[in-house]
């Protein structure tokens, strides 16, 4: 009998979508044949993730799981809607965030984890494929981590327990504990799915996202004297940071109030500095360029006959 490589069982893995077990039993079954075990794999209809792998997966659930002083966000994608709903996919992206909130934050290396029931996270999204069949995929991965105070956390448009659409983690450095607290982390999570800030602050932005904006302001205001121009982008920059950045946006509960002074508010409350460290916000599908179906095209198509 031919020897069982590794590289053998990960090219036929490559080839097929089909876990690593039973592409293991197809080399078996087949005297190392890689040809003759795709063919096995496919009579069995284990191969059925390949050929779904090209198609676009825009859909899905974003879950969100918190456990002590960490929390996790993750994008786990699927064709249609219709899926999500799905109890098999539901508990899929519930696992792999259970995964992620143990192993850490990098979509690559977790899709190498073992997976609760056996296997690896990818073995068992290719599992899914086969037995759902939809192409899924998992997109991406964020972890948060405080050494003390909280994570808090919002899923928009839920559809069980932390599934939905959008998923917000914040997290709260403080040595204080209260239910202020804890009501503030949701508060916050929720205002985070609510304006989609970009960053912290203006020191946190990215420097070519600041290039631009400081370009525009010289467009907008071309010829006039160069320390007037100094002074329009300092105050178009501060206008900037009260859309975009987190802390310096109006506070949703409360308009009057930045979020930066909401936090003021309760360090005064609780007695120990309250610090926003850091935020999460994913948004199903945010990026994905969907295909543009032509239905009319497609009836055509499918009739035979041409426009």
């Amino acid at each position: 009998m031919a020897a069982i490589t590794a590289a053998l069982v990960k090219e036929l893995r490559d080839k097929t979508g089909a876990g690593m077990m039973d592409c293991k039993a197809a080399l078996s079954a087949n005297d190392g044949n890689l040809e003759a075990a795709i063919d096995w794999l496919r009579a069995k209809g284990l191969s059925k993730a390949a050929k779904k792998a090209g198609r676009v997966a825009a859909e899905g659930l974003v879950a969100v799981a918190v456990q002590g002083h960490e929390g996790v966000v993750v994008e786990v994608n699927s064709e249609t809607d219709f899926v999500a709903r799905n109890p098999e996919f539901q508990a899929l992206a519930k696992s792999i965030a259970d995964v992620a909130l143990e192993r850490g934050g990098d979509a690559e290396a977790l899709l190498g984890h073992h997976y609760p029931g056996g296997g690896t996270v990818q073995e068992a999204i290719a599992n899914a494929i086969a037995t759902i069949g939809e192409n899924m995929t998992l997109r991406r991965v964020a972890a948060l981590k405080v050494s003390s105070g909280l994570i808090g956390s919002y899923v928009h448009g839920a559809i069980a327990e932390g599934l939905g659409k959008i998923g917000v983690i914040v997290a709260l450095e403080t040595t204080s504990k209260s239910d202020e607290l804890v009501a503030l982390g949701r508060q916050l999570a929720m205002h985070v799915a609510a304006t989609n800030p970009v960053a912290l602050d203006l020191a946190s932005v990215a420097p070519d996202v600041l290039e631009r904006e400081k370009a525009i302001l010289a467009e907008k205001n071309a010829g006039k004297p160069a320390h007037v121009l100094e002074k329009i982008t300092e105050s178009g920059l501060k206008s900037y940071a009260k859309e975009y950045c987190l802390l310096e946006q109006a506070y949703i509960h409360d308009g009057s109030k930045s979020v930066a002074q909401v936090l003021k508010e309760l360090e005064g409350k609780l007695g120990a500095p309250v610090k926003l460290t850091g935020f999460v916000r994913y948004a199903l599908g945010e990026g994905i360029e969907k295909e543009e179906q032509d239905f009319a095209a497609e009836v055509a198509a499918a009739g035979g006959t041409t426009g």
